[in-house]
């Protein structure tokens, strides 16, 4: 590779015109500008050495530099150690599937003969319910609500006291019923009486927030958009150190575990860890001496 001369070259190539070409430097090595080609040229020096012929290779400095970038990308990408050995232990001690939100999950609280639109509004009610409720008392609500007819139109007729009592008792019922009936409503006069089918819409319906909209998009939508974060996963993302710094709300640990976590396990993972999170990895008092990761697991040394 030649190095940079920043005066003319006379090219023989090109009919004797004067060209002017500089070579930078990319990543400590001397990358040269313009199209990848051969030029023979004559370079004029202090002792004017005539017809030394020099072959300069001119590679794109735009692709090197794009090729570069994408390499250091790749290399410097952050990603917790061990995840994968942690993941596929939480897999293993997930392989039952006899967690409460195996069972009573949001997955399983609609009515999958339903018509389309009623199954997906259910979905957003069930994952409405859930917010700071254990899923057994979110399941026999919906079971109390499907009863009654829950559609579009029923829920719209039913009373507010009334319907108070059929979700009684899942956490902040009362505001509940009160997002309830709101965000009934809208589905009604802006929807047709099914539900919204972005991120962006979801979270504008009252007592949506971004959690429920990412699972409502998976579950009711089939389309993967996010991770969703409930306490569970925000914990447990904490203790294995699956973010890089310490995260103080799920929203942030979302945003934190889609910077690494490929995208054909933002499904998955709520799933995982939610179950992993009731059974195991508990809020107080975790059973780290039944963990598989109990010897690769930060948090576990401190049990």
């Amino acid at each position: 590779m030649c190095a940079a001369v920043p005066r003319p070259l006379l090219c023989g190539g090109c009919g004797g015109r004067m060209v002017t070409r500089q070579l930078s430097r990319v990543g400590g090595e001397a990358a040269a500008i313009g199209n990848r080609a051969h030029c023979t040229a004559t370079i004029p020096s202090k002792n004017r050495r005539k017809g030394k012929k020099v072959s300069v290779l001119y590679d794109s400095l735009e692709g090197s530099i794009a090729e570069k970038e994408e390499t250091d990308s790749k290399r410097l990408k952050w990603e917790p150690g061990n995840w994968k050995q942690q993941l596929d232990n939480i897999r293993e001690m997930r392989q039952n599937k006899d967690a409460p939100v195996d069972q009573m999950g949001a997955e399983k609280c609609f009515d999958s003969s339903a018509p389309p639109e009623v199954m997906r509004y259910q979905v957003l009610l069930s994952l409405m319910l859930s917010s700071q409720t254990k899923d057994q008392v979110t399941s026999a609500a919906m079971s109390r609500l499907r009863e009654h007819g829950l559609t579009v139109d029923n829920v719209l007729q039913t009373d507010d006291v009334t319907l108070g009592r059929l979700i009684y008792p899942v956490g902040f019922w009362k505001n509940k019923v009160k997002y309830i009936k709101q965000t009934t409503a809208i589905l009604k006069q802006q929807y047709g009486s099914d539900i919204p089918s972005t991120v962006a819409e979801l979270v504008n319906l009252p007592g949506v927030g971004p959690k429920m909209a990412h699972l409502v998009m998976d579950i009711a939508w089939n389309n993967v958009t996010g991770i969703g974060v409930d306490t569970h996963v925000h914990r447990i993302s904490n203790r294995l150190k699956w973010v890089k710094k310490e995260t103080k709300t799920p929203e942030e640990t979302r945003v934190a575990l889609e910077d690494w976590l490929p995208r054909d396990l933002w499904s998955e993972i709520n799933w995982l860890l939610v179950g992993f999170g009731q059974q195991i990895c508990l809020p107080v008092n975790p059973r780290c001496k039944e963990c598989l990761n109990r010897d690769i697991c930060p948090a576990a040394k401190r049990c």
